[in-house]
């Protein structure tokens, strides 16, 4: 998937190895646009907004993955009516693949809710297991938010560690890398060639990966706060709760300043954290999966032309 000025395209190769696309032109609400351009609101705007478009696009790749296994059943039990149905069903270009406004509001929903979860997950369960191993270690609050922070990373390593095992997950983490690959190959003035995005690495400053890393390290910072104190287990889950907008906010910032300055020799390094992150989201793709994340790439960039002269 990659995100244009005025659209969000994604590539999918079907079994017979054609490239359908998912098109979907960049409009922000009416009620997110002024936020997206507030100073630590915009983050928490941004990261919500990418977690519905998105779940949108992996729901696009999912049903076309699941038509094309459905199709290879229906073809192995000798169904021919089936295999004209499915013929006649695989359009070379598919921008709405047949999605009402009803499930793609529900797709969208599930994907912010699953993303809040997952942040109250992460939140939540590091502070309660940090209280009840570590209460009394520590009279320094620092110490216990410090753990706190390392028990959160422990967990989120093992997590992509052991989703990245499986052949699904692994395979989506490829094309993550081939997405990585094009946009340096082009940043760097390439041909878009399957050879030329090849020699580039898989890892790169801007993926979302530094945001995470930069969540843990912020979320410390914050929890230490003097006026941020707790009595109980439960208060301080309460408060870590409570203050995950401001994480999220500040953290989103702080990638900005990163990104901007990543050619100084001391920032450059705050990045470090994030591309060491990538070794676990992105994996080496195949020649295959690199020419994919190419045409999505060359798709976006003509229909954001198309767009801009016509605008």
């Amino acid at each position: 998937m990659f995100a244009g000025k005025h659209v969000n395209v994604t590539a999918v190769r079907r079994k017979n190895d054609e490239i359908v696309f998912y098109e979907v032109p960049r409009k922000t609400s009416r009620w997110m646009q002024p936020l997206k351009k507030i100073p630590f609101v915009r983050g928490v705007a941004g990261i919500l907004d990418s977690s519905a478009k998105g779940s949108q696009h992996l729901n696009f790749s999912m049903e076309k993955y699941a038509e094309d296994e459905a199709a290879e059943e229906e073809a192995a039990s000798g169904s021919n009516e089936a295999k004209a149905q499915t013929a006649a069903a695989a359009p070379q270009e598919d921008k709405k693949s047949g999605f009402s406004a009803g499930m793609i509001v529900s797709v969208a929903v599930a994907g912010v809710l699953s993303f809040i979860a997952g942040k109250v997950i992460f939140t939540g369960v590091p502070a309660i297991l940090e209280s009840l191993l570590f209460e009394g270690l520590f009279e320094s609050t620092i110490g216990h938010n410090l753990i706190e922070g390392l028990i959160k990373i422990i967990m989120l390593l093992a997590y992509l560690y052991f989703i990245s095992l499986t052949p699904l997950i692994k395979r989506l983490f490829q094309y993550h890398g081939a997405e990585h690959k094009v946009i340096s190959a082009y940043e760097a003035g390439e041909e878009l060639t399957v050879s030329n995005v090849q020699k580039y690495s898989r890892l790169h400053y801007r993926c979302g990966s530094s945001f995470i890393v930069f969540t843990v390290l912020v979320g410390v910072v914050i929890y230490s706060l003097p006026f941020f104190t707790w009595d109980t287990i439960w208060e301080r889950v309460v408060i870590r709760l409570a203050l995950l907008p401001v994480v999220l906010g500040v953290s989103y910032e702080v990638l900005r300043v990163t990104n901007a300055m990543r050619d100084l020799p001391v920032l450059r390094y705050l990045g470090y954290p994030g591309l060491w992150l990538q070794l676990l989201t992105t994996k080496e793709p195949k020649d295959d999966q690199v020419a994919v994340s190419i045409a999505s790439f060359n798709r976006m960039r003509e229909l954001d032309r198309q767009m801009t002269t016509t605008s």
